[in-house]
């Protein structure tokens, strides 16, 4: 039988969590298995319920979105986050993806594009929504010392893990990567694990991250 997704929707609209597992629930592959109203039940419910995905908000009263997410990536098994939220500030963003979230998408989002996130997380792949990719893209990085840090992390990658590097920086897929460098699936994965743990980082989503911050895309 082919694999069932779940998810855990945390946001403390109760209003919003409802259209999410309505729309949710009627994806194929995908089934809702928890809701949260705040981090410190998305914590409980994570326990209870044992989600592969997360949809995480990220302003809410207790323990805020981008806390919980740390808190839950910090875990032997941790399940992948996807922030969905109405605030997309350079901070916010920045903050949500060094904790470990593997997607950053806005409300304002559409549904198929929402089940496609879901579904490509859970599959590995991070995904970021189009205007939030840009403006990573184009960021200058301002803090003293980060682009010479970020160059000297990524010096101890072989050339093919260059490139590699590079086109998930570009938000390339695993597939996109095979197609382009001309290398099969395995390979590929086998790559973006051994820059994973070169680099002591969490997800590709933070290796998206230190590419920008090399001036490397």
């Amino acid at each position: 039988m082919a694999r069932v997704i779940r998810v855990l929707l945390v946001d403390d609209d109760a209003m919003v969590r409802a259209g999410l597992s309505m729309m949710l629930d009627g994806a194929a592959g995908i089934t809702v298995v928890g809701e949260a109203a705040d981090g410190e039940e998305a914590i409980t419910a994570t326990d209870a319920h044992a989600p592969d995905v997360v949809l995480m908000d990220l302003r809410m009263p207790g323990v805020d979105g981008i806390t919980a997410t740390r808190r839950l990536r910090a875990r032997a098994r941790p399940p992948e986050v996807i922030v969905l939220t109405t605030f997309d500030t350079d901070e916010n963003i920045l903050y949500a993806l060094r904790a470990g979230a593997s997607g950053f998408l806005l409300k304002d989002t559409s549904p198929p594009r929402i089940v496609e996130a879901v579904t490509r997380v859970a599959e590995g792949d991070p995904i970021l929504s189009p205007r939030i990719t840009r403006r990573l893209m184009d960021r200058t990085v301002t803090q003293t010392g980060t682009y010479e840090r970020a160059r000297a992390a990524l010096a101890v990658l072989t050339p093919r893990e260059h490139e590699v590097t590079l086109a998930i920086a570009r938000g390339r897929t695993n597939a996109d990567i095979a197609a382009e460098l001309a290398m099969g699936i395995t390979t590929v994965k086998a790559h973006v694990s051994s820059i994973l743990t070169k680099l002591g980082l969490d997800n590709r989503t933070q290796i998206a991250l230190l590419a920008h911050d090399a001036g490397l895309s």
